[in-house]
């Protein structure tokens, strides 16, 4: 008998029918011996629905109350998937993050996990039920609710697998396991069998999102087996572990597309000075023609936040994709990366580049070309079938 932590995000749970599946699902593995606790995301496009209201009053909500309210969609879907087993005969409780107990930190939106309790787990599951845990959220040390950011539900899962010593943290989502590059844009791309954690970390930095960063990070510190399956197939899925790595090649393909280049008349330092107070993330771009002027990368949606900041010293220029090789020894590919995109009337902006990554910034317009283009010639052309245990998803 294995103790298997289960999370299944907002595509699995988005219908009753298909709560009603998950149900299926959990009852399998049940059935198959084994202990199981679940962790659920909201149900499709809730937290969507949410923060849509919230912005309805405030265009930037205050963070507190932004994650009282987003924590709410997680508490209906846990709910509902008790109630689908229960009628079948399977005893299953729910539990929100102050019932299990998660403590986090008090960054609101963006928390982060400092332990998690077992006792209440632990006691459930001895009685024989199936342990249901709200994902996406956490309690600060005040008692505020607390959020994990987009995603999130992934490093409940983990951490809790962490916590329980739990023989696999399995990740159900809408794909059937990790893939050298999005198979939403590149339909040839490669499915592998195991990854290993250096690469998904690396994958998962730059844009893949199969599995939120914080999850694989807090996954491979705890040494926690990750195995990332279709909620729709019975697929064996991939497997994160830390098998043994070795690719001259580059390995993966990934993708940050929606991103808004801006020009702020500051130079470069004090940019710097400033972004400390905005609290993102952001790619600095020293202006070639004037040292008094920079150019910045930012998510799309960080915009109202950094007029806040930056005020009528910012300039709207367009939208960009960063497009990112990872592998060994990347700096070697620019020129050749370079010379296809210039071939496919790809311009490349600038880009940064170290040995294990070269992260391209290309015009949002042309992501899926770029990525088709590159995932070709330097992932499939680029390698033997021998390698493919080694890629990584974007």
């Amino acid at each position: 008998m294995a103790l298997l932590v289960q999370k299944f995000g907002g595509t699995s749970v988005g219908s009753i029918e298909r709560i009603e599946a998950v149900a299926e699902r959990v009852i399998k593995a049940r059935q198959s011996g084994h202990q199981v606790v679940v962790v659920l995301s909201a149900m499709a496009g809730e937290t969507n629905r949410l923060l849509g209201l919230a912005k309805q009053i405030d265009e930037i909500p205050t963070p507190r109350e932004l994650d009282v309210l987003l924590a709410a969609g997680e508490q209906v879907s846990i709910a509902l998937l008790a109630m689908a087993l229960n009628k079948r005969g399977y005893s299953a409780v729910s539990l929100i993050a102050d019932q299990v107990v998660i403590r986090t930190d008090n960054a609101f939106n963006n928390a982060t996990i400092s332990e998690v309790e077992t006792q209440r787990i632990t006691a459930l599951l001895g009685d024989d039920n199936i342990v249901i845990v709200a994902g996406f959220q956490g309690r600060d040390i005040d008692g505020n609710i607390t959020t994990l950011g987009r995603g999130g539900s992934d490093t409940t899962a983990v951490a809790i697998a962490s916590a329980l010593d739990a023989d696999e943290c399995q990740i159900f989502t809408d794909v059937d396991g990790v893939y050298s590059t999005d198979p939403r844009i590149v339909p040839t791309a490669i499915r592998l069998d195991v990854i290993h954690f250096d690469y998904m970390t690396s994958m998962a930095r730059l844009g893949a999102k199969v599995l939120q960063l914080q999850s694989v990070e807090y996954a491979c510190q705890h040494r926690v087996p990750l195995r990332v399956l279709s909620s729709f197939d019975d697929s064996e899925g991939t497997l994160v572990n830390f098998d043994s790595m070795v690719s001259s090649t580059i390995i993966g393909i990934a993708l940050q597309n929606q991103h808004a280049l801006l020009e702020i008349a500051l130079p470069e330092t004090e940019i710097s000075k400033h972004l400390a107070l905005f609290g993102g993330t952001a790619w600095v771009l020293t202006h070639a023609s004037d040292e008094n002027k920079s150019q910045i990368v930012v998510v799309n949606d960080d915009i109202a936040r950094l007029k806040l900041v930056f005020d009528s010293k910012m300039r709207h220029i367009g939208m960009v994709s960063i497009l990112s090789l990872v592998g060994e020894n990347t700096e070697h590919y620019l020129d050749s990366v370079q010379k296809v995109l210039k071939e496919a009337n790809i311009k490349v902006h600038t880009y940064q580049s170290d040995k294990k990554c070269l992260s391209l910034l290309i015009n949002d317009d042309d992501h899926v070309a770029a990525v088709d283009l590159i995932h070709k010639r330097f992932v499939v052309d680029g390698q033997s079938l021998d390698n493919q245990s080694y890629l990584a998803v974007s």
